[in-house]
């Protein structure tokens, strides 16, 4: 379950990453809300996560899917594309994330 916990909290993490870049520097209302519960409830989710995994890689995989998810976002709905050697770097943090997955117990 604590898996399942985990990636909650990244899919929030992304959430409130996209929601933030939306608001506009929390100038308009309904993408600022969004910002702050989705914040919220990624770090809950984490906490629950934290209760049987160790934080060292849990929290690796928490940024991870963060980053990979908001770059992946925010190239087909923000038009961010990126140059290949961007998706390369994110690729390998895919790569690390899979492999912290893997070798842990």
């Amino acid at each position: 379950m604590q898996w399942i916990y985990l990636l909650i909290a990244g899919a929030f993490e992304v959430t409130w990453a996209v929601a933030l870049k939306m608001s506009h520097g929390f100038s308009v209302q309904l993408p600022s809300i969004i910002t702050i519960v989705g914040m919220a409830a990624s770090l809950f989710f984490l906490g629950l996560a934290l209760r049987e995994l160790p934080i060292g890689v849990a929290y690796a995989i928490w940024t991870g899917l963060g980053i990979m998810g908001t770059f992946i976002f925010s190239a087909f709905v923000f038009h961010e594309i990126g140059s290949p050697g961007q998706w390369a770097c994110v690729g390998l943090i895919a790569s690390g994330i899979a492999g912290l997955k893997l070798l842990s117990h």
